[in-house]
């Protein structure tokens, strides 16, 4: 069975860009459902192996049919949950070294780059999130994806996480979606994306 990931910062660390209420709930109701529903169909499947949760889904023959769907969703929950949750924080809002220089070189500047995934974040059509995914090329794009759809599904790599589901951001910012996807890139923590973009 997989374990909570625990925050690696205080609820109220990420004040006044994402409140502590907010990331509260988020945390110990939202991802812990997903986490709580994950285990259940686990073990329902008699699952057993330890493999990190991105590679379940090489090994979906081990599911009954009419589970794998549900699966899939709660999978996705738990992974985009544990992503975004990390690449939080206020260790370092910027990006440095061979990151930022591909940064760089596909869109322009950093400050493009920002413009282009608010924009790109802003035209998702309900619940799910937006992405900085590389492929196997170490080749930057930024997708939209719905619902808990996850990038390793697509043979992408996410390197950073926008949760655009009303419940990261309605309680603080109600329809200001656009406020909101401001106020995360002030508390983006690069550490853990270039760590990302470095085990390849």
């Amino acid at each position: 069975m997989y374990k909570e990931e625990e925050l690696n910062y205080a609820y109220d660390t990420l004040e006044p860009y994402i409140d502590t209420h907010t990331l509260a709930l988020h945390h110990d109701k939202h991802y812990l459902t997903y986490l709580n529903n994950l285990n259940e169909i686990l073990l329902k499947n008699h699952f057993k192996l330890s493999v990190p949760k991105e590679e379940i889904i090489y090994h979906l023959d081990l599911f009954s049919a009419t589970d794998i769907e549900n699966l899939l969703f709660n999978l996705g929950g738990v992974i985009n949950h544990e992503m975004y949750f990390s690449n939080l924080g206020r260790a370092c809002n910027k990006p440095k070294g061979e990151l930022l220089i591909q940064i760089e070189r596909t869109f322009g500047s950093y400050e493009q780059f920002q413009k282009k995934f608010k924009e790109k974040a802003m035209k998702l059509k309900g619940s799910g999130y937006t992405y900085l995914v590389m492929n196997g090329k170490k080749e930057l794009s930024i997708i939209n994806l719905p619902n808990q759809e996850f990038p390793f599904l697509y043979d992408l790599k996410p390197l950073l996480v926008v949760d655009m589901w009303e419940h990261a951001y309605y309680i603080h910012y109600e329809n200001r979606k656009h406020d909101y996807l401001d106020s995360i890139f002030a508390i983006l923590n690069y550490e853990e994306i270039e760590k990302r973009w470095e085990t390849t």
